[in-house]
């Protein structure tokens, strides 16, 4: 193994070391491992013979290879995190990958469901069944709090206080934060804790807070399978996925008039920019409903 991808072994340590998703983990390691091989293919071993230049010649493989603009600047950004870690442990003076710029792209705006989809899809899961009394829970988790399909998966029962309506969630970087519950939320919660996590635990003992049939934690893979066939069942065109959940919770907090900040810190944001996009989303729609509604909007466009 070259020192290059020792150092890579270490990076990914550290973050799943830090909370980052088993999927992020995947991904970084993939993607910057590439990069490594492609170095050791044409001679460079060590983290003192990259250069800038040999970064370029190595995205110029990937437009030559037709990877779409999106993956390549995804590829950027993780070469970039990981710099900043041999920057953290004093491997390099600098993070030479900064000096790398990724192709623009266009911005997509995050994708939301409507009020009445929310309805349907909390209205979903067979609350006769613990199974479905769970499944309810976490969709009403998920819209209530925005929070990410991993923070859900790691709770325990000490992090939820139903009383105040306030769980305490790790995220990035180990990082905690509290969220808040609405009264549906709460009662769903309430619901599944007292009556669905009882019959799924049987024998079994931990403080995981959602369960699968064998009464251990719940993963995130059958988290998301949740959410997919619950938006099966709701009819809904859209496949259903916790982070499009994460996506409608910020939109129509912000359609309701809450503070970008607040949202920011609900969500677990480190930059008010990456929130900002949301705010893009509800100005977007009022757009819409200004053309639609206004008698005159339309014609003094075509006017103009």
């Amino acid at each position: 193994m070259t020192t290059l991808h020792r150092w890579l072994e270490r990076y990914l340590v550290a973050l799943d070391q830090e909370n980052a998703s088993p999927y992020t983990v995947k991904n970084y390691g993939t993607d910057i491992g590439q990069f490594l091989d492609h170095c050791v293919e044409i001679g460079v071993t060590t983290l003192a013979e990259l250069t800038r230049d040999l970064v370029r010649d190595y995205l110029e493989v990937l437009y030559a290879e037709e990877y779409a603009r999106a993956s390549i600047a995804r590829r950027v950004f993780e070469l970039r995190a990981f710099g900043d870690y041999l920057v953290r442990q004093d491997a390099w003076a600098h993070n030479l990958f900064r000096r790398v710029y990724a192709p623009r792209i266009p911005q997509r705006l995050p994708r939301y469901l409507t009020a009445t989809e929310v309805a349907r899809l909390l209205a979903a899961p067979d609350t006769s069944t613990p199974q479905g009394l769970r499944d309810r829970a976490i969709l009403e988790m998920l819209y209530a709090t925005g929070v990410r399909v991993s923070e859900l998966e790691s709770l325990n029962l000490g992090d939820v206080n139903l009383q105040t309506g306030e769980v305490r969630v790790v995220g990035k970087g180990n990082k905690e934060r509290v969220v808040l519950l609405g009264r549906p939320a709460i009662a769903a919660l309430r619901a599944y804790i007292t009556v669905g996590r009882p019959e799924q635990l049987g024998r079994a003992s931990t403080q995981a807070l959602f369960l699968n049939r064998l009464g251990t934690r719940l993963s995130v893979r059958s988290v998301s399978t949740v959410t997919r066939k619950a938006g099966i069942a709701a009819g809904i065109a859209e496949t259903v996925t916790p982070h499009l959940l994460r996506h409608t919770f910020a939109t129509h907090l912000l359609d309701g008039g809450a503070d970008l900040r607040v949202v920011q810190e609900l969500l677990g944001h480190e930059s008010l920019a990456t929130t900002q996009i949301y705010a893009n989303v509800t100005r977007g729609r009022a757009r819409e409903i200004y053309l639609e509604a206004h008698p005159r909007a339309r014609a003094d466009e075509e006017a103009v």
